[in-house]
């Protein structure tokens, strides 16, 4: 889950019981391919159609991992995050104030669809979901701190400096899924924040979760973790966090703020 100043961008799990009729995985593709194109356009200089030399540079060109391809230019002002800020807010995002709410919501849908049948209804096992809950969010949310550790990835989230609803609703959904790198903070595909969404999920569903095939429902359940993910990026650009979101315009109006320029959250 996300903090009110930086967030790694982990939700909690979600009831299975959603419509799985729509699918996160559209919304997925298009962002990689678009990204992809992206990548392809900045190699060959512009968004024109390539000549026959720069076909004949990529394709002699060394193959790079789709993790390194690059979503967005550097950015000038980029300051990478210290270890004791991205262990801050991965302690934040596995069992912060946040997380506890999301997971008792949660449990609250999950106890509303009866979901898992076996638990039954009450109190209990109105505890043993948000208990579960609050278990996919550590898994998750360790999950992505580890694996951003590993690849040198910066999964916070970075509030666009673009204006336009819709400039700054693409920059949110592409950070579903794409993380800052190196030095000049350049994104690309992450692995871990495409990764751990259904790594949390995955555990509960073939662990303590009751179920005949927690495989197909471990990745159901990632599935709807994933777009929790997509929403939270959504919230922090637009409701909270910042001086150009709705709840920052409403601290200038009532408490007379100044604006922070910061986009870092």
């Amino acid at each position: 889950m996300a903090s009110a100043t930086q967030s790694t961008g982990s939700s909690t799990g979600c009831c299975f019981t959603i419509s799985r009729n729509f699918s996160p995985l559209l919304l997925l593709a298009a962002m990689l391919s678009v990204g992809t194109a992206s990548a392809q356009s900045d190699a060959l200089g512009d968004g024109s159609a390539p000549d026959s030399s720069n076909v004949v540079a990529l394709a002699t060109a060394p193959s790079v991992p789709l993790s390194e391809l690059p979503i967005s230019p550097p950015s000038p002002s980029y300051v990478p995050p210290t270890e004791a800020e991205k262990f801050r807010n991965y302690s934040w995002n596995a069992l912060g104030p946040v997380a506890l709410t999301g997971s008792s919501f949660a449990a609250a849908i999950d106890q509303g669809f009866n979901f898992p049948h076996a638990w039954g209804q009450g109190a209990g096992a109105y505890g043993a979901r948000v208990a579960s809950n609050l278990g996919i969010s550590l898994v998750t949310a360790t999950a992505q701190y580890s694996i951003a550790e590993a690849f040198h990835e910066d999964t916070a989230y970075y509030r666009c400096t673009c204006a336009g609803f819709l400039r700054r609703f693409w920059h949110a959904a592409v950070s579903t899924v794409a993380a800052r790198r190196g030095g000049d903070g350049h994104t690309s595909l992450s692995l871990a924040l495409t990764a751990s969404p259904f790594i949390g999920p995955l555990t509960a569903a073939n662990s303590w979760i009751p179920t005949r095939d927690g495989p197909n429902l471990g990745i159901h359940m990632g599935l709807h973790n994933l777009m929790g993910q997509f929403g939270q990026d959504q919230a922090l650009e637009f409701l909270y966090g910042g001086p150009h979101t709705v709840l920052g315009r409403v601290q200038r109006l009532f408490f007379n703020k100044p604006p922070d320029a910061a986009p870092k959250s």
